[in-house]
């Protein structure tokens, strides 16, 4: 079963969001000269500091899916978070319980932190373009392409 964070509940605010990717690497120091350094693992789960800011109601609905579908926090779900390319849908789990705190008495600050399991970035593909073109060179280049097949060429490709 593909469980989902309710929709109906806003995004994370942006205070206190912070995102501290795994260790990838081991590293071993030398008797003579500089360490080695090697990569071990290609896939390495993150962490997300989180804090959302809910209303009576939404604190009542994120309560009862954290406990009937996120098991208290032990299962898997798909959140829309953002990172280095944008709010982005990833799979994630509660790595401790989430604290509660009242505001102003009406509404709540839910804090906890996330695992995710792959931190979604550019493609290798995508990466070495951005690298040799800024992103307004690319956008206008695109613009032009777009204006020169859909309104420039004789007849229609299809």
């Amino acid at each position: 079963m593909t469980i989902n964070f309710p929709k109906t509940l806003p995004y994370p605010t942006v205070q206190g969001y912070a995102i501290k990717p795994g260790e990838a690497i081991v590293r071993t120091e030398m008797e003579a000269g500089p360490a080695r350094q090697r990569r071990r693992y290609t896939q390495t789960p993150s962490r997300i500091t989180v804090k959302w800011i809910f209303n009576l109601e939404q604190f009542a609905v994120f309560e009862a899916w954290y406990k009937y579908y996120a098991q208290e926090g032990g299962e898997w779900f798909y959140i829309t978070l953002l990172g280095g390319i944008g709010l982005i849908e990833q799979d994630a789990r509660f790595t401790q319980q989430f604290e509660a705190s009242l505001l102003n008495g009406r509404l709540w600050e839910i804090s906890s932190e996330l695992e995710i399991r792959d931190r979604p970035t550019l493609s290798e593909d995508e990466m070495d373009v951005l690298t040799e073109i800024d992103l307004v060179t690319l956008e206008l280049w695109t613009s032009k392409l777009h204006i020169l097949v859909h309104s420039s060429l004789p007849y229609k490709l299809n």
